[in-house]
């Protein structure tokens, strides 16, 4: 219990800043005369906390003191290490890093590395995110101008709440002042961004409404073995099952819209609709229409 006490006390010195002796009695329910025994322990034990006595007097931490092994173990200073390295292109926290590393003398190989910009985009989609980010921390409204899935380009102003990575894609939840209602947006169909000067009270995005969502249906689908690699890119492995010829048979739910027709069409020859088979149908009228548009 003390042992708990100890870490609570390193915890609201951090939090705080400052604290009188009666003021952590009250908060962790001792007596003042315990809580300078811990005090004493704390010291101790290396960490760098001092009791000053007067008017402005009180207990406070060393300027500057960072968790340390008294604290974290090894092994949580390795985690705290890799989840930063993790993020430090979008970050820029490399910096934060080295500094970190050398607090906790620990030194971490350069494992991970992630780029949010898609290929051939180097610099802007990691703009883009940068951009958002800093909105989402700072609750700054944000200009965009959107290509909906309505076939239109609009701008509009939201307020950022949160990123969302989500089947292999980034999104942003917000809330769209044009719309008066909250609003999920793809980011790479946003198209231009200008952080304003305005800033917004924080807002918790609420869950969707099961209304508002899609209406998902059976799909099975197969696909010859020289495309397994983009059904495992697609796909769980839960939802495919190998054939003895090495074809794979998807079974999974899909919205039945025209995104799922343009989807299947972006496969080719190298898909074959099993259920629901009316689909084969729509899915040859529009090969249909491809044909007639574009044959010499």
């Amino acid at each position: 219990m003390q042992e708990s006490r100890l870490f609570r006390i390193v915890y609201y010195l951090l939090d705080k800043g400052r604290a009188t002796a009666p003021e952590l009695a009250e908060h962790f329910e001792v007596s003042v005369r315990t809580i300078y025994r811990d005090i004493d322990t704390l010291s101790g034990a290396g960490i760098p906390i001092y009791a000053e006595t007067g008017r402005n007097g009180g207990i406070y931490l060393m300027k500057g003191f960072v968790l340390d092994k008294a604290v974290l173990s090894d092994e949580e200073k390795q985690e705290i290490l890799l989840a930063m390295q993790s993020l430090s292109i979008a970050q820029n926290n490399d910096e934060i890093i080295r500094k970190l590393s050398a607090i906790f003398n620990l030194n971490t190989d350069n494992w991970l590395e992630i780029d949010f910009s898609r290929w051939g985009t180097p610099h802007s989609d990691n703009k883009k995110f940068e951009q958002l980010k800093s909105a989402v921390i700072h609750q700054k409204c944000v200009k965009i101008a959107y290509a909906s899935s309505y076939e239109e380009i609009t701008e509009r102003i939201i307020q950022p709440i949160k990123l969302l990575y989500k089947s292999m894609s980034w999104y942003l939840k917000a809330y769209c002042t044009q719309k008066q209602d909250y609003r999920i947006f793809k980011l790479t169909r946003i198209m231009n961004i200008e952080v304003l000067s305005e800033g917004f009270s924080n807002k918790e995005f609420p869950e969707l409404e099961i209304a508002s969502k899609p209406v998902y249906k059976k799909i099975v689908l197969r696909f010859p073995k020289e495309v397994a690699y983009r059904v495992y890119d697609e796909f769980d492995i839960t939802q495919v099952e190998i054939q003895t010829n090495g074809d794979l048979i998807v079974s999974t739910e899909m919205p039945e819209d025209a995104w799922l027709i343009g989807y299947l069409l972006t496969f080719g020859t190298q898909v074959d609709i099993i259920e629901p088979l009316y689909l084969k149908e729509v899915l040859a009228e529009q090969a249909r229409k491809i044909y007639e548009k574009n044959k010499p």
